[in-house]
């Protein structure tokens, strides 16, 4: 499986507001209320993200989601094209830390995105890419808005045909989900080092 890390912090760059609300769409907390996993429409149409979404909620690891899509596409960029496929099946989920003071320290992100990345890279050859991207996230509390960061992952399955795509990104999901389950239930010791 291929595997990146990126940075984005420019002006320009994506941010999340947290929590957030879009018309009908918002954030749910699934860590403290896992019963709201019903309410995310793309976990219902896609069983194998509604199981890493409750994985990633556990109330036993350091982590938690924030915001979620699925897609499938013809559009290969260049870079792609190594995967010899004409479709891909794609996903993406934001996540942060569960515990506050993490939420707002960048070297504790890159940690996590860095250990994540060489776990992926470690896993069986399978035509699938992953990306961890370091953004900034605008934390609201009752009080004030403070300015940390989340990190948001991209996960492409590649294949011949539709059905195909989205069966190789679901075997790089569950190997996602292993690698972070391993990370996450060390990260409530808010040690970097142990992770």
């Amino acid at each position: 499986m291929e595997a990146d890390l990126a940075v984005e912090l420019g002006a320009d760059d994506d941010t999340l507001e947290f929590p957030w609300a879009d018309g009908k769409l918002r954030y749910y907390d699934l860590k403290r209320q896992p019963e709201l996993l019903a309410e995310i429409d793309e976990a219902g149409s896609a069983p194998e993200l509604r199981a890493f979404l409750a994985a990633m909620n556990s109330p036993h690891g350091g982590l938690e989601t924030a915001k979620c899509d699925t897609w499938v596409s013809r559009e290969i960029a260049p870079e792609e094209e190594i995967f010899g496929a004409p479709w891909k099946f794609g996903s993406y989920v934001d996540f942060l830390f569960s515990q506050e003071s993490s939420r707002y320290c960048f070297p504790e992100h890159e940690q996590l995105a860095l250990r994540i990345t060489e776990l992926l890279k470690r896993a069986p050859e399978i035509p699938a890419a992953a990306e961890l991207i370091i953004r900034r996230c605008f934390y609201h509390n009752a009080t004030r808005v403070q300015d940390g960061f989340y990190i948001t992952f991209y996960l492409f399955g590649y294949g011949d045909d539709e059905l195909h795509a989205r069966q190789r990104w679901a075997i790089a999901l569950k190997l996602v989900e292993n690698a972070m389950r391993q990370i996450s239930g060390r990260i409530v010791s808010s040690d970097p080092a142990a992770w």
